[in-house]
């Protein structure tokens, strides 16, 4: 999925075949799930990452606000990963406060020392909700301790109480800029300096445990599964839909909860549309599909794009506009190791100057400027995840390479996305088992492997 946008966002507009389609498959799928046990979640130590968030948080309280139930039918509830990532806790409207370790050559460490480090809280519990949604768990329930791995579980309603009282100790307000619960803390304390924590979590979210890279590569080889399901669907006449439902059906049968995000199949002229999400198109013989479809399992992503000719043989211009991309991934992987850096300055650089080294348009001009997106992102909990791309790559962290070329005059769009493990010897493709060659993909497609 791409990076950098430099054109407006697609909006969705309704097909009604595809609609009747995809609620029936939709049915089917809630029906076979209700059955299946959900993909099993990463344990990892939450209070080891609140430990070392609360050593970047000087002289201040930290307020994070989770994500309230929605009310719209269409999507069910899911929690702010900022929220996850540092406690775990998959109910909603719940609040967490973190304070700094006391310093001890501070004149203040006597009293900040008898201070909570964090706090949890807690909705009260609603039984005429509760019908709707399930039971939650409360502020007053005996095991709230234990169940959410905070010492300190408070009712919601406490909250404004205890934050201003911690607010007599220290001097800064931090909190996720761009965030609601932003605007809550600057009005509660209007004079206080606020500071932006969301880079702060980035910091620890780029560099994944091993817990978190093997929940990655589950998505991931689910995610291989249903683009191989998707190619042996995909023949001239059918709808992108009908390629979208198999690939969806495939995640869910796994445990999968949901995509990692909107389906991308972009047929012929659609293929040349960087996040074309409608879906509706009839493929056609000739024409190239673009795939850029991936999982969320366990809380965590995966992003893989492949792009296959819509009856089975690649043209000879597919194939010499697919081998350059697929030349600029192949460059733009081997440069990948710790030290290395995705923004423009750094391995894009690399995938650009091979495209526009390599071929030609119809007008004799390079191929660099149908290079429009960016390369690489980082991916964990969100398929964008929280990071900074002008910090230096390190062994864990995980990203995407996806080089592109888009030539509408000649409806040919080329993408090939895989998912990368920075190690310390270089670049690891948790996607390798995917096939990225040409003549692979088209053995595949005929009904070998």
């Amino acid at each position: 999925m791409l990076i950098d946008r430099f054109h407006p966002s697609i909006v969705k507009q309704p097909h009604r075949q595809r609609n009747r389609y995809t609620q029936t498959v939709r049915r089917l799928l809630l029906l076979l799930t209700l059955a299946l046990p959900l993909a099993a979640a990463v344990s990892p130590d939450f209070a080891t990452r609140r430990e070392l968030l609360r050593k970047d948080i000087p002289n201040g309280v930290l307020v994070l606000f989770g994500n309230k139930e929605s009310e719209d039918l269409h999507y069910g509830f899911y929690q702010d990963t900022n929220f996850y990532y540092l406690t775990g806790w998959e109910e909603p409207g719940s609040i967490l406060i973190l304070t700094p370790e006391p310093d001890k050559d501070d004149p203040a460490f006597a009293t900040q020392s008898q201070l909570p480090r964090e706090i949890l809280f807690l909705p009260q519990r609603v039984p005429s909700e509760e019908k709707w949604t399930g039971r939650k768990l409360g502020p007053d329930d005996n095991n709230a301790s234990s169940a959410t791995g905070v010492k300190a579980v408070y009712a919601a309603e406490r909250f404004e109480t205890e934050f201003r009282r911690l607010l007599e100790h220290y001097s800064n307000v931090y909190g996720v800029a761009g965030s609601p619960g932003e605007a809550m803390a600057k009005h509660m304390a209007p004079l206080r300096t606020f500071a932006d924590a969301g880079s702060r979590i980035a910091k620890l979210r780029m560099e994944k445990s091993a817990a978190e890279i093997s929940a990655i590569q589950k998505a991931t080889d689910i995610s291989i599964d249903s683009h191989l399901a998707a190619w042996k669907a995909t023949r001239p006449g059918k709808y992108e839909y009908e390629i979208a439902s198999a690939m969806e059906l495939t995640w869910l049968a796994a445990g999968c909860r949901r995509g990692a995000y909107a389906p991308i199949v972009g047929s012929g002229p659609n293929s040349t549309t960087l996040h074309y999400s409608r879906n509706s198109r009839r493929m056609d013989s000739g024409e190239v599909v673009v795939m850029d479809v991936a999982a969320e399992c366990g809380n965590y992503a995966s992003d893989i794009t492949r792009t296959i000719p819509a009856n089975g043989k690649f043209t000879a211009r597919q194939r010499e506009i697919y081998n350059i991309v697929l030349g600029a991934q192949k460059a733009a992987i081997a440069a990948v190791k710790p030290g290395a850096i995705i923004s423009r300055a750094g391995i894009y650089q690399v995938a650009f100057d091979y495209i526009d080294s390599h071929g030609k348009d119809l007008h004799g001009e390079s191929l660099g400027k149908y290079f429009t997106h960016g390369l690489s992102h980082h991916v964990g909990l969100d398929v964008h995840d929280a990071s900074d791309n002008t910090t230096p790559l390190r062994a864990g962290m995980v990203i995407t390479i996806e080089p592109g070329i888009y030539i509408p005059e000649e409806n040919i769009g080329i993408r090939i996305e895989d998912m990368v493990l920075v190690t310390e010897n270089g670049a690891k493709v948790m996607s390798a088992a995917l096939p990225t060659d040409p003549d692979a993909i088209e053995r595949v497609l005929a009904g070998g492997k």
